[in-house]
């Protein structure tokens, strides 16, 4: 795998599971990236592991993250079961042979990105020693749930001004994003201008683009009746994913990008598994394609 020190591969419902892996690991994807939603629930990790080890089998595929979204910062008891989630993925991951644990970075419902600075630090500083001390990095994805700088109930991780300040709250070298572009072009921001000076925290990648309708906008503005961006599996948005995957090599990013499907507008429904296989194709060449060794 010398060339693919940044292999590809896709996301996996924790509930789906080795049973999932095994229906999909034919199509050859390199990574799974584990994912729990908002909490862990009777799920049992270790076994898990297991089950999905004996999955993975000799095949050399990783598992690159394991995963949970939801609101760490919150105050219901949701929120809490968020929170030992995080805790138990730290204990476990490298049951998986992950070194990541990824997700949503919280937020205090209804306060300003900078107002839950305060609570990011106060959980996510112990969190962060915790995941070090096992030589586990913590990577926020940088999803903005329909939330603003002024509001929100999920994440704060959504825009490089708060990168900063959550870098600042806790320092840690194992603190740093599991960054997609999408999230960023829905917003109008450009990527690779961020991706160039970001690189170094950037730790995994979920592979999910974004198509932008510049006449949409042009028409009826960004607050008008017309959807004007959608969020797209790669291969078929905006971006030029052999860019990005260039600009990672350079920064010395070593990782996976997996995709993260399940929404695009498209290639949906029936059509899930074709988008996303054409999805990794598409990233394998942007990759380079086959590697090729030099004459001696």
């Amino acid at each position: 795998m010398q060339h693919e020190a940044i292999r590809i591969g896709t996301l996996v419902n924790a509930s789906s599971g080795a049973p999932y892996i095994k229906q999909i690991l034919p199509h050859g994807f390199e990574s799974f990236s584990l994912t729990f939603w908002q909490k862990i629930g009777d799920v049992d990790v270790k076994k898990l592991a297991t089950e999905v080890k004996a999955a993975l089998g000799d095949s050399g595929v990783v598992i690159s993250s394991v995963c949970i979204y939801g609101n760490p910062l919150g105050e219901l008891p949701l929120d809490d079961e968020t929170r030992r989630g995080w805790k138990a993925l730290i204990d476990n991951a490298h049951l998986f042979g992950a070194g990541i644990v990824g997700g949503f970075a919280g937020r205090v419902r209804g306060k300003r990105i900078d107002e839950s600075m305060k609570e990011f630090k106060k959980v996510f500083g112990p969190l962060a020693k915790r995941a070090a001390d096992k030589g586990v990095r913590l990577a926020f994805e940088n999803c903005d749930m329909g939330s603003t700088w002024q509001t929100g109930d999920w994440n704060i991780a959504q825009y490089p001004v708060a990168w900063d300040m959550m870098i600042d709250a806790v320092p840690g070298d194992n603190v740093g994003l599991q960054w997609e572009p999408c999230h960023q072009m829905v917003k109008l921001i450009d990527p690779m201008a961020q991706l160039r000076k970001w690189v170094p925290r950037i730790f995994h990648v979920h592979g999910k683009d974004a198509t932008i309708k510049w006449d949409v906008i042009r028409e009826y503005g960004i607050t008008g009746p017309k959807p004007w961006a959608f969020h797209r599996t790669p291969g078929f948005g905006d971006s030029n994913w052999t860019d990005i995957i260039s600009e990672l090599r350079q920064g010395g990013f070593k990782g996976c990008i997996d995709i993260e499907g399940w929404h695009d507008p498209v290639y949906r429904g029936d059509l899930e598994m074709t988008g996303q296989v054409h999805g990794l194709n598409y990233l394998k060449r942007c990759r380079g394609g086959s590697f090729i060794a030099n004459p001696v």
